[in-house]
């Protein structure tokens, strides 16, 4: 065998080694494409039917408050709670868990004022802030949504001055707020203060402004709302949570038993009524996958015929 021949062998071998290489790049692409493709259907479906799901918490939510409006309290133990206590319910290949919660036992911040953002104050400081920083929060949300913009404003707020020397200036809203999200346009409020981060809690689902009530309502209202209220502490708080889960009637009266020489500082922030007015948190899971997809509305349910929605997320808050 001479030379010439050995040289075309080794090159058709190259070749074929080539071939084979290139062949082996394409297959493993194909497959990894493939593969892809598998687990992003996978992943579509997965987010589909925990829709689907948390659509369906929703309209349960509906029905339960339809069906406490009808019932009234007759029969508690067959009734929702509208304190933001949780449901789970299976449902097909997945399950959804729904809260109702009347809006009323939440704060309005557009019905606060300079007496009674000192609940804000409070819940502030309950949730870690400074005494400083929560001043600072409540009087910039007293100065923003007030008629005046002058240069004057409260000791620890901001008027339209301060907003204006920003590197982005804007002006102060005076007026009432359109989204409980405004806020982070207020001095001193951060993302993480109102969304949490974490293992810390934000305030956002302590806030309204969907009522015209200033009180609080002692009968929906959360643990920490109940504890930042002048006359009542976190031990109170806790006191009146467990009375009102064996007491349906639950009432004002039952709260000054409880609170004792307290209620006379509480009794001009609380109430005992309820409005129409509920917000319905919603949160599907497929069983095929862990991720969830949630759902947050706000509606109106005036009478046992009619709803509306004063507010609708979806996807809503980020589940854990």
């Amino acid at each position: 065998m001479n030379i010439k021949n050995i040289a075309e062998k080794g090159i058709a071998l190259l070749m074929v080694l080539w071939t084979i290489a290139a062949l082996s790049v394409l297959v493993f692409s194909f497959s990894a494409l493939v593969r892809i493709e598998t687990v992003s259907t996978r992943t579509f479906i997965e987010a589909a039917q925990s829709k689907k799901l948390a659509e369906a918490g929703l309209e349960r939510g509906l029905f339960e408050i339809f069906y406490r409006n009808l019932k009234g309290l007759s029969n508690p133990d067959d009734i929702w709670r509208i304190d933001g206590t949780p449901y789970k319910n299976n449902l097909g290949d997945g399950h959804y868990i729904v809260s109702i919660t009347e809006e009323s036992g939440k704060i309005n911040i557009n019905m606060l004022s300079d007496a009674s953002g000192i609940i804000l104050r409070n819940l502030l400081i309950l949730r870690g802030l400074t005494m400083e920083d929560a001043d600072t929060i409540v009087d910039s949300l007293l100065d923003w949504k007030d008629s005046g913009d002058s240069d004057a404003h409260r000791l620890h707020g901001a008027e339209s001055d301060f907003y204006l020397s920003l590197p982005i200036p804007y002006k102060a809203r005076n007026d009432d707020f359109d989204t409980i999200e405004e806020l982070l346009l207020v001095k001193g409020m951060t993302a993480e203060i109102l969304f949490g981060r974490g293992e810390k809690k934000g305030i956002i689902d302590l806030l309204t402004i969907h009522t015209e009530e200033a009180g609080i309502n002692v009968r929906t209202a959360h643990r920490d709302v109940l504890a930042s209220i002048p006359g009542l502490s976190e031990e109170i708080a806790d006191m009146i949570i467990n009375e009102r889960q064996l007491k349906p009637s639950f009432s004002l009266h039952d709260v000054k038993l409880i609170s004792g020489g307290g209620f006379a500082l509480a009794e001009p922030f609380i109430s005992s009524d309820e409005t129409t007015h509920y917000s319905i948190d919603s949160a599907g899971f497929s069983n095929s996958g862990p991720a969830g997809y949630s759902i947050r509305a706000v509606v109106d349910v005036p009478d046992n015929t009619h709803y509306s929605y004063l507010f609708y997320k979806s996807p809503g808050r980020a589940i854990p």
